[in-house]
């Protein structure tokens, strides 16, 4: 068993310094009170409501000095920390990209692979693969960012490669509240996996933030969710094991399900056409 946390907090738009110095505050907190993993929202960095000019200003290498930081961190505190950035890629490609980082160094990368018309993804280039499940000491885990979560496909692949636990950075606005009523649970439940979301709370160029970051089960259990206004640290505790048990057995030989093994992929071609 380890514990999961998910950072609910306000970033300061274009401060990218404050921001990571509030992010290393809050990962100590998070480790003080027994968390081992921890997830930061969507461009925890700089701010999501973006201009294509600042996206290009503020975007930094992976690796670099953000992340440089963080591996400092983790391995002072032997955690693990994901967090979103923009990410600028050799010299004229900027992405929205999120980071995991532990006591090892720079474990891997995930660009958003959907993007919405809204905020900085509007101005930012659209990953061409489905990175991950990175493998670590807690667990295999898979990445996302905000809007991959609307998608079933994504996910799927994730458990399908052994993900274990999904965690999502996001920036989700007062009108997504569908994310955590809704898809969270539901993406847990279909998949038998973790999730651990980080939401924003706060204000940026008149964009209210959600907040309401969530944690769910193998079942679709809500394990932790947040409010809908204040800076929290969300702490579950996550067994990994549980994600590879895909049968329920609810009277042997009566009720039985297979998650994956009662799948039918050649019914579901038309997903890739």
């Amino acid at each position: 068993m380890y514990t999961f946390a998910a950072i609910q907090m306000d970033l300061t738009l274009l401060k990218p310094d404050k921001n990571l110095k509030k992010i290393v505050r809050l990962a100590n907190e998070a480790a003080d009170l027994g968390a081992r993993v921890m997830v930061f929202p969507e461009c925890a960095v700089t701010g999501y409501a973006l201009s294509a000019e600042e996206a290009d200003e503020f975007a930094q290498p992976i690796p670099g000095p953000v992340t440089h930081r963080l591996v400092e961190l983790c391995r002072e505190r032997d955690i693990y920390v994901a967090l979103g950035l923009i990410e600028k890629f050799q010299q004229n490609l900027l992405f929205n990209s999120s980071v995991l980082i532990g006591p090892e160094g720079l474990i891997g990368c995930y660009r958003k692979t959907h993007l919405p018309l809204l905020g900085v993804d509007r101005y930012l280039a659209q990953a061409g693969s489905l990175s991950g499940p990175f493998g670590t000491n807690v667990g295999s885990i898979g990445m996302l960012i905000c809007y991959d979560l609307r998608f079933p496909e994504p996910i799927r692949v994730l458990a399908l490669k052994g993900a274990q636990i999904i965690l999502v950075s996001t920036a989700w606005p007062s009108a997504a509240s569908l994310y955590p009523e809704f898809m969270a649970q539901a993406r847990s439940a279909e998949n038998s996996i973790y999730l651990v979301a980080a939401n924003r709370v706060g204000e940026e160029r008149g964009t209210r933030y959600l907040g309401r970051s969530v944690i769910t089960g193998p079942n679709g259990e809500l394990l932790a969710e947040g409010s809908s206004e204040s800076e929290e640290i969300l702490l579950a505790k996550i067994d990994p094991q549980r994600s590879l048990e895909k049968r329920r057995i609810f009277k042997p030989d009566e009720y039985e399900l297979d998650l994956f093994g009662d799948r039918r992929p050649e019914l579901y071609t038309p997903l890739t056409e």
